[in-house]
């Protein structure tokens, strides 16, 4: 299922704005395998996930409370000379609690963080003899993530070598955030992380598990038909048979 090329839209297609914009890719699904364990009578299909900024400039959020009520939050996107654009986003923070639990790891303690809402899916998809997606079979619950820059993975003289946007923050009380992956880092979860998985109960066949950043457009991005990512898996075995990288959402 090859991109069809580039689809820029909004103001990263201005080119007297001259931008700087991210272009969020997910990697493949890693880690991939089955746990029969996790839930009583379930069998989840467990993977690791990154969120990678491969464009020419930070994704970078910056969020402040209306009182007591929602968030007003703007992307910050950089010019020619390092000039701040502020673009608003229909995105939301919300304050999650993320459960101590680990798969197959010693229990931690349960923390809550303000993550940004909905900056990827997870999907399952039945898939046909050419690894085409036909029809959505099961969603998955991993929905909000900091954005941070854990991991330098693609490092290139443009991306910083120290981290410029840390770990999100748990004070209840925040009036004001910034989020962000800086170019060539990427938020990284284990598959032991709470809610990396998909329900695939009952499930036989071929199947690609899809991973899609930013599923409800509340991001300006370069290319936005590069945004999915999925590993090919036999069910109920979890065998991988194979994975594209850089594709168009289903």
């Amino acid at each position: 299922m090859p991109a069809t090329g580039p689809a820029v839209l909004g103001p990263c297609a201005d080119p007297q704005l001259h931008l700087r914009c991210p272009d969020l890719v997910m990697s493949a699904p890693f880690d991939v395998h089955v746990d029969r364990t996790s839930l009583a009578g379930h069998v989840l299909l467990r993977a690791a996930s990154s969120v990678n900024n491969l464009g020419a400039g930070p994704l970078e959020l910056r969020a402040h409370r209306r009182g007591t009520g929602g968030w007003i939050v703007e992307q910050a996107i950089y010019g020619r000379g390092g000039r701040r654009h502020l673009f608003e986003s229909d995105g939301q923070l919300v304050f999650k609690f993320v459960p101590g639990y680990r798969y197959g790891h010693p229990t931690i303690g349960g923390y809550s963080y303000w993550k940004f809402r909905q900056v990827a899916a997870f999907q399952l998809w039945t898939i046909d003899a050419r690894f085409r997606t036909v029809h959505l079979a099961r969603v998955g619950p991993k929905v909000d993530y900091c954005l941070r820059d854990l991991i330098r993975t693609h490092p290139t003289a443009r991306s910083p070598v120290d981290p410029v946007y840390p770990a999100c923050s748990q004070n209840p009380r925040l009036h004001r955030d910034v989020l962000g992956t800086s170019v060539r880092w990427s938020d990284v979860y284990p598959d032991e992380y709470p809610q990396q998985w998909i329900d695939v109960t009952g499930l036989r066949g071929r199947f690609a598990f899809v991973m899609i950043a930013d599923p409800r457009d509340a991001l300006q991005e370069s290319n936005k038909d590069n945004n999915a990512s999925m590993t090919y898996v036999e069910l109920p075995s979890g065998g991988i048979i194979g994975h594209g990288v850089g594709l168009p959402a289903p």
